[in-house]
């Protein structure tokens, strides 16, 4: 039986909404998620289009392992011309509305043009319909979630939906779902709410079973020998908030807006252990995922459960970035990033932005604020400001810390943190070379999911972690700081593993490259057991090499080239305090790693962009048409 992609197509001007198949062949070469929806996108939206204007298209895509009954599947790749960057926006989410939206029957959604009055979609079992949204819009997240479960008269229905900050086009608004998971980067929630689009609610109720359930089932089973062999329940139990301590260790915590890599012993109230042991009131999950280390978090008075808890990021933005150590503050940013529909890395940072500005006396508040490190409830105050747009300073935040530090002149601009707008996450680029060169590259801007880290090759031979490495023929064992051609060729392979994993919809925290529960070969097992495609790895390294070149040709359509490769000033000038005191990457390194990466990359090396010879290589050279 074929596999084929069941496309909805809902013109929200208009009201129609309509239904085409794409093709087995179509779909294996762009198998869901970031291809598939990158794909899309350049059939439908036109260039220069007005990111937050109704030209726009909202692309929502999910693979042909979503739903199945293992660990790691249940992911959604949403994906616009970003009204951060002004090129491709591209973002993942987890939860249980990627399974669920599979089950309702699409696989992917495209929305075109704006509604007149506030609606949302309703997606159940191949039926769906537009429906009205005014009693929704103004509401915020957790109480749409409940209001339209009731409505639709179902308790599994799961609601992707924006918040007061997506309908305000904060522009790193979040497309949130079960009010704790996020389609966090890129500021499509923003998009969403340009399009008056409240929410996508979806309902499925048929069961996804694989086209090889005996190859599956044995895949499945080895879930319990592979979590003994690499590891993983320390992650579950503790989750991403678990590197906290080690990062602050090793000089790789960003602390004060990136100038100093340490937090000190301020770090030690940030850390997972304490998250887990004085603030977790359980452990949640994504659909059909053992390994639980999604964090919820209960403050009495303070946080409710149903907005989860801060991961790494949250805490590290939240917290020492702004130089404050109130874990209690940090749980409640979480909750109003996740109420009003935000992207915590961005917010966190632009904040951290506006503290430093208002240190130099280059900034100030409207109200009294204090813009200073260490003030945990002018962070708090800010966040929601910006999530309303409340006043001049929120407002001004709410444009992303690069468009806000324009509007203040070069000084204002030198203390931004961001890669062609997007802010950078909490992994330093000083302490992990190859995230300084991934940061530069990455199509949508500063991302730290989109490769290995580099401390994956300080793993031992015959492990089970370098036998992966291997596999996608990495053999080296090279220092954090190293930058060398080896460096460049393994942040070039293993982007594109993981472009591939961000097109097939997997968990990079579940599948990857080195630590995770699940290689490179179960990646390919998987595969082939789900679809019955005879996939090899050369294979599912070459739809990440797709992927990656849709994206950047979708980012040369819109006039980004190799001088929007460029990091922020302060990579460049030397850390304060701590392991990594006096640490800082060079000029000439980074234009060397740039020139190999463009080499192996086969994109032009004056421009940055995907020569005609690549593209055709890669049976995409339609895009120059």
């Amino acid at each position: 039986m074929a596999i084929e992609a069941v496309v909805y197509l809902v013109n929200l001007s208009n009201g129609t909404i309509t239904k085409e198949t794409l093709p087995e062949a179509v779909y294996r070469k762009y198998p869901g998620g970031s291809a598939l929806a990158t794909y899309l996108l350049f059939k439908h939206c036109a260039k220069g289009v007005d990111p937050l204007g109704p030209e726009n298209v909202l692309v929502m895509a999910v693979s042909p392992l979503a739903g199945l009954a293992i660990s790691g599947q249940s992911r959604m790749t949403a994906a616009a011309r970003s009204p951060l960057t002004g090129g491709i926006g591209d973002s993942q989410c987890g939860g249980f509305f990627p399974a669920e939206m599979k089950a309702a029957g699409a696989d992917a959604i495209i929305f075109l043009g704006r509604a007149a009055s506030p609606v949302y979609l309703w997606l159940k079992d191949g039926m769906a319909e537009l429906r009205p949204a005014e009693h929704l819009w103004g509401k915020v997240t957790g109480d749409v979630d409940e209001a339209l479960k009731a409505e639709l008269g179902d308790a599994k229905v799961e609601v992707a939906q924006i918040g007061p900050a997506g309908e305000k086009q904060v522009r790193f608004a979040a497309i949130m779902n079960m009010a704790n998971r996020a389609n966090g980067r890129t500021g499509l929630g923003a998009v969403m709410g340009s399009k008056n689009l409240k929410a996508v609610a979806v309902r499925g109720t048929r069961a996804r079973k694989p086209v090889d359930p005996d190859s599956f089932r044995d895949l499945a089973r080895r879930f319990r020998e592979l979590e003994e062999a690499t590891g993983i329940a320390h992650f579950g139990k503790y989750g991403t908030a678990g590197v906290v301590a080690q990062q602050n260790y090793k000089g790789g915590l960003p602390t004060y807006n990136y100038n100093s890599g340490s937090f000190g012993e301020s770090a030690a109230q940030l850390s997972g252990e304490r998250l887990h042991d004085e603030f977790l009131k359980e452990r949640d999950t994504c659909f059909a995922c053992g390994i639980r280390c999604k964090r919820v978090v209960e403050i009495p008075g303070k946080v409710d459960a149903k907005y989860g808890g801060p991961e790494y990021e949250t805490i590290a933005t939240f917290g020492s970035y702004c130089g404050v150590d109130d874990m209690d503050a940090i749980c409640v940013a979480n909750e109003l990033c996740n109420k009003y529909g935000m992207d915590t890395i961005s917010c966190g940072a632009t904040i951290a932005w506006a503290l430093e500005a208002g240190e130099k006396g280059l900034l100030s508040a409207d109200d009294g604020v204090a813009l200073e490190f260490g003030n945990a409830d002018t962070m708090l105050k800010l966040t929601e400001q910006i999530a309303l747009r409340a006043g001049a300073l929120g407002n001004l935040l709410a444009e992303g810390s690069a468009r806000a530090a324009a509007s203040l002149g070069p000084a204002a601009e030198g203390l931004t943190i961001t890669v062609k707008g997007l802010e950078a996450p909490a992994h330093m680029p000083q302490h992990k070379r190859s995230m300084g060169l991934i940061y530069a590259v990455n199509p949508f801007g500063a991302d730290h999911q989109s490769s290995e880290h580099d401390t994956a090759l300080r793993a031992k031979p015959g492990t089970i972690f370098r036998n992966r490495l291997e596999e996608l023929g990495i053999s080296d064992i090279l220092a954090l700081t190293d930058l060398s051609p080896a460096k460049v060729r393994f942040t070039y392979l293993t982007q594109l593993f993981y472009s591939a994993l961000d097109t097939y919809n997997l968990c990079q925290f579940v599948f990857g490259a080195s630590w995770q529960l699940y290689g490179p070969s179960e990646t390919v097992e998987l595969i082939r057991a789900a679809t019955g495609w005879d996939v090899t790895l050369d294979e599912v390294m070459k739809v990440g090499e797709r992927r990656l070149n849709l994206m950047r040709a979708f980012n040369a359509r819109e006039g980004l080239d190799r001088t929007h490769d460029a990091l922020p000033k302060k990579f460049f000038q030397p850390l304060a305090g701590g392991p990594t005191d006096g640490v800082a990457l060079t000029e000439a390194e980074m234009e060397q790693a740039k020139q190999q990466y463009y080499e192996l990359a086969g994109w032009d090396p004056a421009t940055g962009t995907p020569t005609q010879a690549k593209l055709a290589e890669l049976e995409i050279d339609w895009v120059l048409v």
